[in-house]
């Protein structure tokens, strides 16, 4: 790890200034990623700016019914958090199938945003990686790329991304609230990633010095009908190969609306807006899920290693679908 220096702020005008005089400061919250990261060689940050004691720590209900969830707000607390757990459940199922309980009492939910891909190649970097060093090439393409993502990809990069909570939030279409030198600004979470194209190491519109403060989740009484599923190698602490977050507004025996969106498989968190309109209008059963899944997956490019997640993550939808279909 490279020597850094480490200063704790309790204002955000401090935490702006201090990122404003050093391009190579990172802002640090629970570290469990960004840490690691740097023992890596992958970050290679040489000031590490505290912000967990910024007044960003609360889950408020907003007037207009929805909900904003502090961007230090600990994965632990928002996932157990009687409000998310009533009105948003595929937030708190995605939490909880994440991690570790130790790492979700240290996680918070801008880091969580922030996370950068597990690919292997990508943390060795005894590899070439577009990722780390645009242009120097992807090692996952030519090699062992059965955990790869199989919508999104590019010929420079084909991480997966790896967040769960960062999936439910693209089915709810939370918004994220962002300070920076330039004044606040807010971006749809469908907005936030970056398509990986020819520069994959830029994967959001962050720009150096924004902070993240707060993500905003509207009002949606229909997803108290929701469901996250994730299927990975094992029961616990395991990354996911293939995953949905899933929600339906089912009336007089007919889905009005759909929300789905895919987690293991792509580049980013992945709304998959094609097949939610293909179960607008429909009954929901089993053949207009497979519809659904088959239209979520039409575009997947797989690799030599991961072509089964294509039919894992079909199978993966149409379960998650029926849960929600079965509810009261």
């Amino acid at each position: 790890m490279n020597p850094f220096t480490y200063v704790a702020v309790t204002k955000q005008g401090e935490a702006l200034d201090a990122a404003g005089k050093n391009p190579n400061a990172r802002f640090l919250a629970g570290g469990t990623n960004l840490l690691d990261d740097m023992k890596l060689g992958v970050e290679a940050a040489d000031q590490l700016i505290d912000v967990s004691n910024l007044p960003y720590s609360q889950i408020t209900l907003l007037p207009d019914g929805g909900v904003r969830i502090g961007a230090t707000v600990r994965n632990s607390d928002l996932a157990w958090d009687e409000t998310i757990r009533q009105k948003y459940p595929v937030l708190s199922e995605a939490l909880l199938s994440g991690a570790s309980p130790q790492l979700r009492n240290m996680a918070t939910t801008a880091g969580n945003l922030l996370q950068r891909t597990r690919c292997y190649y990508f943390r060795d970097v005894s590899y070439p990686c577009n990722k780390r060093q645009p242009g120097s090439g992807c090692s996952a393409i030519p090699g062992f790329n059965r955990i790869h993502a199989i919508l999104g990809t590019s010929d420079k990069c084909i991480a997966t991304h790896p967040s769960d909570m960062c999936v439910a939030l693209a089915a709810l279409d939370a918004v994220i609230r962002i300070t920076g030198p330039k004044g606040d600004r807010t971006v749809p979470i469908n907005e936030f990633y970056i398509a990986y194209g020819e520069d994959p190491a830029k994967e959001n519109v962050l720009e150096h010095g924004e902070l993240i403060t707060a993500v905003d989740l509207p009002n949606l009484p229909f997803v108290t009908r929701s469901h996250y599923l994730k299927v990975r190698d094992r029961a616990s602490y395991e990354f996911a190969l293939a995953s949905a977050a899933v929600a339906l507004d089912i009336q007089a025996g007919i889905i009005k609306e759909a929300r789905l969106a895919l987690g293991g498989v792509a580049t980013k968190p992945w709304r998959a807006n094609e097949a939610e309109k293909s179960l607008a209008g429909q009954k929901p059963d089993e053949a207009a899920f497979t519809r659904a899944a088959d239209v979520a997956l039409g575009g997947a490019t797989p690799q030599k290693y991961n072509a089964f997640k294509i039919e894992l993550c079909k199978r993966t939808i149409v379960r998650a679908l029926s849960t929600v279909a079965a509810m009261a």
